[in-house]
């Protein structure tokens, strides 16, 4: 296996037991958003895709590097990726979002993030997420717990809304898929309410930062390292009808909540109205 960086080997000094997949993942995605850093903040050329999202130069080295690395170090395995779509074919597979937040990046703002996974018959069962410009490194697997740059972390322990905090992706995605009334009347409720996006909302949430985070419109390289850390730290990751969030593994779309237990039926209620 190729030799760890001295930010992965500074991870590890913390003796946390995990699986060679997990090791080879934080690598991956470590060197794969580091290379992102020379173009923020730089003005980057910006491209307009099909879906009318935003795509840099910046986005498509990453995934590529990604690619490159993954395939070095895992010969044949299949690869789902936001740029390139998929290559390989099965239920077992990595999946890649080189830049979660292009918004951000293009804006100048550190909270954008390498997204990696690994999915066995749909679903993950490692997640890792890199904030390059933060250097903070969250990463899970399945029985493992969660973690941010060698840390265990864990979920705030709220039962009411009027001691938590409640993060929404989009206003807009909320209003188009129905969700307004709901996420009015938390605001209402709540303590306070904002508008962190991306996986930075949801490991909010992971770190015990916040109690929820609410996304109403995603695709699957957007959430699918996010589970398993919300999940391994304690807190629950489902849709907005409550169900398993990644059930289709052909949907172009998905829908996630990310939450402390404590909260999960109130959110619910909101938005079976």
């Amino acid at each position: 296996m190729p030799v760890k960086s001295s930010f992965v080997q500074k991870v590890l000094c913390h003796n946390i037991a995990m699986s060679p997949r997990l090791i080879q993942a934080l690598e991956i995605a470590t060197i794969a958003g580091r290379s992102t850093l020379s173009l923020f903040q730089n003005q980057p050329e910006i491209e307009i895709k099909s879906d009318e999202t935003p795509v840099t130069l910046a986005d498509k080295r990453a995934e590529e590097i990604a690619r490159k690395e993954i395939e070095k170090r895992f010969p044949g395995e299949a690869v789902l990726g936001e740029e390139q779509g998929m290559s390989g074919a099965g239920d077992d597979r990595w999946v890649i979002d080189p830049i979660d937040g292009t918004k951000s990046f293009i804006a100048g703002v550190p909270l954008y993030s390498t997204l990696l996974s690994y999915e066995q018959a749909g679903q993950p069962i490692l997640g890792v997420v890199y904030f390059p410009a933060l250097d903070e490194l969250y990463y899970a697997e399945l029985g493992g717990g969660a973690f941010c740059n060698g840390r265990q972390i864990h979920v705030q322990d709220v039962a009411v809304f009027k001691n938590s905090i409640i993060c929404c992706g989009s206003h807009a995605g909320m209003k188009k898929n129905g969700y307004q009334e709901g996420l009015d009347q938390i605001a209402v409720d709540a303590m306070a309410t904002r508008t962190w996006c991306d996986a930075y909302g949801h490991m909010l949430v992971a770190g015990g930062r916040v109690a929820a985070m609410l996304d109403p419109t995603v695709s699957r390289w957007d959430i699918s390292s996010v589970i398993p850390i919300i999940r391994e730290a304690g807190g629950v990751a489902m849709s907005f009808s409550g169900n398993e969030p990644l059930a289709d593994p052909e949907s172009p779309k998905y829908n996630l909540i990310s939450t402390s237990p404590g909260i999960k039926d109130a959110l619910l209620e909101q938005f079976a109205k």
